[in-house]
C-alpha cells in the first residue's frame, strides 16, 4: 500500500511539473526575425525583425524589399560593413518608431550602403535608401505616415528620442519615386529625436532628395549631398534641429522635373501655422550649384535656397553659389517671419547671376534687398563666384579649401552645439571629407 501511494504521488508530481504529454507543442509566442539566405556570396536580408541583429564586417549583405527593424529591436552594423540594395525589389532599410540602428563606422572603415549593380552599371535610384522614424514632435499629427509607400507612423512628444547612431556612413545610388510627391530619399528622417547621433554621412547619386527631415529634433554635422537628382537638403513638417558643416555638389547634367534646389523648406504642404513650425538652424554650409561646372546645365535646376510655406529657417556663416537663382523667399508668411526675425540669413554669401541672387514670388512687394543687406546681418551678394577660389569642389576628385572672402563669421545667438570656427562656408584649413568619403562610387569595386 505504501509503495502504491508513493507511485501515485510521483505521477502527480510529473504531471504538474513536466506535463502529461511530452509531445505537446510549445505555444510560447516567437518574435519576428529577419529572413536570411545566401546568394552570390552575399547574405540576403528580408522581412522584419523584433530581435536584435548584427551585420558583421567581412560579410556583404543585400537588402531585399522593404526591411523593417521594429520597435524594441536594434540593428548593429560593424565598421567597414558593405550593405547593398536590391534593385528589382527596391531594397530599403526602415528603422521603425522605437527601433534603433547602431551604424558607428570610422574614418578608416566607413559603413557603406550601395547599389547591388556591378561597377560601371550603377545609377541613381538603384535601391530605396534608409528611413529612420522616431518619436519626436512633428506638425502632422499623431497618425502621420512616412512617404514612399512605407506604411509606418512617425512622430510623438519625446524631443530627446534616440533612434541610434549613423556615423561615417555612405549611402550611394538610393532614392526612388514610389509615386509623384511620394518618394524614398537617400536618408529620410521622420520625427527623429535629438538623442540620435548623425555625423559624417554622405549621400551620393540619390534619385530623389539626398537628405529630408520630416519634423523631429535630431541634430547633425558633416553631411555631404553629392550629385543628387532632386534637392540636396529638404526640411518639412516642423523640423527644428541644428546642422553644421554641410556641402552639396550638383551634377550639371542631372536635375528633377519638379525643380532641383539646394535647400527646400516648408512648414507643411499648405504653409499652415501647424506647430512646431519648421525652423532648422544651419551654420557653415556650402552649396555648389551646376553653373560652376557648366554654362548650360540642365534646365530643371532652380534655386540654391527655396524657402517657402511659412518656414522659419535660420542660416548662418554659409556660402551658396552656382545656381540659376540664389534665394527665393517665397510667400507672405515667410516674409512675415523674416520681418519678425524668426526667419533669418546672417554672415552668408549668395553668389548668383546678376539680378538673380535675391528673388521673391511673383507679385510680392517685400523689400528683400534692404532686409538681406542690412549692415548688422553681415551678408554679401556676389555676381562672380570664382572670386571665392573654391571651384575645386567641382573637380572629379573634389578639393575643399577655405573660401577667399571678407565676410566674417558670427556665432551670436547660436548655442554650444555649434563649433565656433573662424570661417564661413563648410571648410577651413581641414578637409573633413578626407579618408571616408567617396566621390567615385560608380567605379568602386565592392
Amino acid at each position: 500500500m505504501k509503495k502504491l501511494l508513493n507511485l501515485l504521488l510521483l505521477t502527480m508530481f510529473s504531471v504538474v511539473f513536466f506535463g502529461c504529454d511530452e509531445d505537446e507543442p510549445d505555444t510560447t509566442p516567437t518574435s519576428l526575425q529577419f529572413t536570411t539566405a545566401q546568394q552570390n556570396n552575399m547574405t540576403v536580408v528580408s522581412g522584419s525583425t523584433e530581435q536584435n541583429f548584427t551585420m558583421k564586417a567581412g560579410t556583404t549583405y543585400m537588402l531585399k524589399g522593404f526591411v523593417y527593424v521594429k520597435e524594441g529591436a536594434t540593428l548593429t552594423i560593424e565598421p567597414g560593413t558593405v550593405i547593398k540594395g536590391d534593385k528589382a525589389t527596391k531594397g530599403t532599410l526602415i528603422i521603425e518608431r522605437g527601433g534603433k540602428i547602431m551604424a558607428n563606422g570610422t574614418a578608416a572603415n566607413p559603413i557603406v550602403f550601395t547599389s547591388a549593380q556591378p561597377a560601371g552599371q550603377r545609377s541613381a535610384g538603384d535601391w530605396g535608401g534608409i528611413i529612420i522614424l522616431g518619436k519626436a514632435p512633428v506638425n502632422a499629427g499623431a497618425s502621420a505616415k512616412i512617404e514612399g509607400g512605407v506604411d509606418r507612423n512617425f512622430g510623438g512628444t519625446d524631443v530627446a528620442d534616440n533612434s541610434g547612431v549613423l556615423k561615417y556612413v555612405r549611402i550611394e545610388f538610393p532614392g526612388i519615386a514610389f509615386q509623384p510627391d511620394n518618394e524614398i530619399n537617400g536618408l529620410t528622417l521622420g520625427g527623429v529625436g535629438a538623442g540620435t547621433t548623425i555625423d559624417y554621412v554622405q549621400v551620393s547619386y540619390s534619385g530623389d532628395d539626398s537628405f529630408e527631415w520630416f519634423g523631429g529634433t535630431v541634430n547633425a554635422k558633416h553631411l555631404i549631398a553629392y550629385k543628387t537628382v532632386d534637392d540636396m537638403f529638404d526640411t518639412d513638417l516642423g523640423y527644428t534641429g541644428k546642422l553644421q558643416y554641410l556641402i552639396g555638389i550638383s551634377d550639371p547634367n542631372v536635375a528633377d522635373a519638379s525643380g532641383s534646389n539646394g535647400f527646400e523648406s516648408d512648414n507643411d504642404g499648405d504653409g499652415t501655422t501647424a506647430t512646431p513650425i519648421t525652423a532648422p538652424t544651419y551654420s557653415n554650409v556650402t552649396l555648389f550649384g551646376p553653373l560652376g561646372a557648366s554654362a548650360t546645365p540642365n534646365a530643371n535646376f532652380k534655386r540654391a535656397l527655396h524657402l517657402r510655406r511659412n518656414n522659419r529657417t535660420k542660416l548662418h556663416n554659409s556660402i551658396v553659389m552656382g545656381f540659376p537663382v540664389g534665394l527665393l523667399l517665397d510667400g507672405s508668411a515667410t516674409e512675415t517671419n523674416a520681418t519678425n526675425n524668426d526667419f533669418r540669413i546672417q554672415n552668408t554669401i549668395i553668389a548668383a547671376p546678376s539680378g538673380k541672387a535675391l528673388t521673391l514670388a511673383s507679385g510680392s512687394t517685400f523689400d528683400i534687398n534692404t532686409w538681406y543687406n542690412a549692415t548688422a546681418k553681415g551678408n554679401a551678394v556676389l555676381d562672380d563666384a570664382s572670386s571665392l577660389n573654391i571651384n575645386g569642389a567641382y573637380n572629379a576628385t573634389p578639393g575643399f579649401v577655405k573660401a577667399s572672402t571678407t565676410v566674417e563669421p558670427s556665432f551670436t545667438g547660436l548655442d554650444s552645439f555649434f563649433d565656433q570656427v573662424d570661417y564661413v562656408g563648410a571648410f577651413g584649413a581641414t578637409d573633413w571629407t578626407a579618408g571616408w568619403a567617396n566621390f567615385d562610387p560608380k567605379a568602386t569595386a565592392y
